[in-house]
């Protein structure tokens, strides 16, 4: 690059910007040029005008009042290389008003006082007008583009992007980068599904047809698309995407212009599609007006508060307006830091933290007394299967008798809904974590018929893994991505369903409003996903190549793993309810008594620290729990044909 134009490029980029006084010294002269060439050329350059004064007076006056409004009016002070529209109409009002001010002081100071008088100044002021508000113009779309081309074509370095669409949004964000001196991207055009505007220009910019992404990006060399990251539900986005990703086109995202800091689009917004992203599915619409009879001026407790699924539960509830929502977790610091963020945010709602372990009944049974809720959500337990299956005592311990527990309170206080997190892995369950899950569930459903209970009610809500929650496999690909692999994956095989956190809770919710007690609620989880599948996507999306960038390796499945996880959303084994994407399970009543003693019996082995004794206990209770690549596989080996059979009958059943 010649010196000057290195010169160049670091005063226009990274320079001080021009000082304000050399801007209005700027559009000083290009006021006076301008009157005072509209002037000889309406009067056709008749100098016996300017011999007598006329032509300096005229001048002069014009050029003083020009200069006073368009000071007034800020003219000077943006910077000439971020100009807009709003500018463009700033100029445009500085000339018209001067142009009236102009005519008043003529009429009421020049022509009775100084007794000079022009017919042809109306014309004069008329042409002036289109003269001087397009130089000034001009000025700053010279300025601008000069700005714009070194910013753009002086560096080998640039990335060459698309836009996503070519809407008001994608032209903010195309403007916006180009306005930017942080950034190094070269606009190569829009692309859109719309056949009107498909190979149309807009701002010297084509928009190009999304299905000729191919050619495009070996034409132009593409190396990222930039796409609004809201309604990224929506099939063309995702048919866009999915191209991308194939072609080996980085996606960026930008957040909607309202979120633009201070309507300016920073560069730190600008981020990497995510996975999360990508698996968005079409926004799940619920009835806000049900779920606010149920909710509003209630006392709420949420178990689990500082864990992923129990902190949005927290978040949503509290735009229902309860008269008080009651956080318990052991978790000290997410506790705390949940606490700070929704006191910020629901400064109206009374919000209670309760530090406490839902395996200490006394220590619960205090919260129930202090605080009387009256709506319960219970969140909390241990979901980690490799970890529960080494730690099967702990499993029994949280998710059976710490849901015992807290049903129990509920029972004994009068709490009016109970509302069970579950999973899909009591479906079948193939290790701990999931029979564990599995055994509370018949707890909750034979509470139904225990005499002791005066109306609580009690639902439970099944779904897979949430997208992004603790201890998922995302962050943990994320992780290992970013430290350059490997990335480990079980099976080639393995599937998992997926859904956002958001929307899960949504469902809870929807779902609370719905039983009548003892139902289990299915949601729809959409269609599964291979994790091998989400790996390759995920390093796509990170712009890196499977295999040559980031490796997969296989590492066996874990303790108690399955391939495929089992939903029971098959139309014959549920029944529909008023949300298409809540299904009730048909599932097989427990008497209460019998379900007590078998718990109770359970929880007296697990204080014996017989794991062994305890698991087969387990396997009693949960007939169809068939272990999977454990340690536990040996009692399934030992047990009878006759209870073999009758598994299977109650599989048949549940299914």
């Amino acid at each position: 690059m010649p010196p000057e134009n290195t010169f160049m490029k670091k005063y226009l980029l990274f320079s001080k910007v021009l000082p304000r006084w050399i801007i209005m010294l700027l559009d000083f002269v290009i006021v006076t040029w301008s009157f005072a060439s509209s002037y000889l050329i309406v009067n056709r350059f008749e100098f016996a005008n300017i011999l007598r004064g006329y032509f300096f007076i005229y001048t002069g006056v014009y050029c003083i009042v020009a200069v006073i409004v368009m000071y007034l009016m800020r003219v000077h002070i943006g910077l000439i290389r971020y100009s807009n529209t709003r500018d463009v109409l700033r100029i445009f009002g500085s000339v018209f008003i001067s142009s009236i001010l102009y005519m008043l002081i003529i009429s009421i100071w020049v022509k009775p006082y100084l007794h000079v008088n022009s017919s042809t100044i109306d014309l004069v002021l008329l042409v002036n007008f289109s003269v001087s508000s397009t130089l000034l113009i001009l000025l700053r779309s010279a300025v601008k583009s000069a700005f714009n081309y070194i910013n753009n074509y002086s560096s080998s370095k640039k990335t060459t992007v698309l836009i996503y669409g070519s809407d008001t949004s994608a032209v903010l964000v195309k403007q916006a980068l180009e306005a930017s001196a942080q950034t190094n991207f070269v606009i190569a055009g829009f692309v859109d599904a719309d056949t009107n505007k498909i190979n149309k220009e807009i701002q010297q910019v084509r928009v190009y047809d999304i299905n000729k992404l191919p050619k495009l990006k070996e034409k132009r060399a593409i190396d990222k698309m930039i796409i609004m990251n809201h309604h990224l539900d929506e099939q063309s986005k995702k048919t866009a995407l999915e191209a991308c990703l194939a072609l080996g086109i980085q996606v960026l995202t930008v957040p909607p212009s309202d979120q633009w800091i201070y309507g300016k689009l920073n560069m730190q917004q600008i981020k990497d599609l995510k996975i999360e992203d990508l698996l968005q599915r079409k926004t799940i619409q619920i009835d806000t007006t049900r779920i606010s009879q149920d909710l509003q001026g209630k006392r709420v407790l949420i178990t689990g508060a500082a864990g992923s699924i129990g902190s949005e539960i927290v978040q949503q509830v509290l735009q229902y307006n309860p008269a008080m929502v009651i956080l318990c977790d052991q978790a000290e610091s997410p506790l705390h830091d949940i606490r700070l963020e929704v006191e910020e945010k629901f400064a109206k709602v009374p919000i209670k933290i309760f530090i406490g372990d839902i395996r200490n009944y006394d220590r619960m049974s205090k919260l129930f007394t202090d605080y009387r809720p009256e709506v319960v959500y219970h969140a909390a337990a241990y979901k980690h299967v490799p970890m529960m299956e080494e730690n099967p005592s702990e499993a029994v311990r949280a998710n059976v008798l710490g849901t015992k527990n807290i049903a129990d309170l509920s029972v004994a206080f009068g709490v009016h809904k109970f509302v069970m997190v579950s999973t899909d892995k009591a479906v079948n369950p193939s290790n701990i974590m999931g029979t564990t899950k599995r055994i509370a569930e018949i707890y909750i459903q034979s509470l139904k018929d225990n005499p002791i209970n005066k109306g609580t009610c009690f639902i439970t809500t099944r779904f897979g893994n949430v997208l992004g929650s603790n201890g998922s496999v995302i962050p943990r690909f994320r992780a290992q991505i970013q430290k350059g692999g490997p990335i480990t994956v079980t099976h080639p095989e393995i599937t998992r369903y997926f859904m956002t956190i958001p929307e899960a809770v949504h469902l809870v919710l929807e779902a609370g409003t719905m039983g009548s007690g003892g139902e289990i609620f299915i949601f729809d989880m959409g269609e599964p996903v291979k994790i091998v599948d989400l790996a390759l996507k995920m390093i796509k999306l990170a712009g890196l190549q499977p295999d040559r960038d980031i490796k997969i390796v296989y590492s066996g499945l874990r303790p108690g793993e399955k391939l495929y996880e089992e939903l029971l959303n098959d139309g014959e084994h549920t029944m529909p309810t008023h949300h298409e994407k809540i299904k009730i399970s048909e599932v097989i009543n427990y008497p209460y008594q019998k379900v007590a003693d078998d718990i109770n019996e359970l929880l007296l082995l697990n204080k014996q620290n017989n794991d062994m004794a305890m698991v087969n206990k387990m396997k009693e209770i949960v007939p169809e729990f068939i272990s999977k690549n454990s340690e536990f596989e040996g009692l399934d080996n030992r047990r009878t044909a006759p209870l073999q059979v009758e598994a299977k009958k109650l599989r048949i059943l549940q299914d």
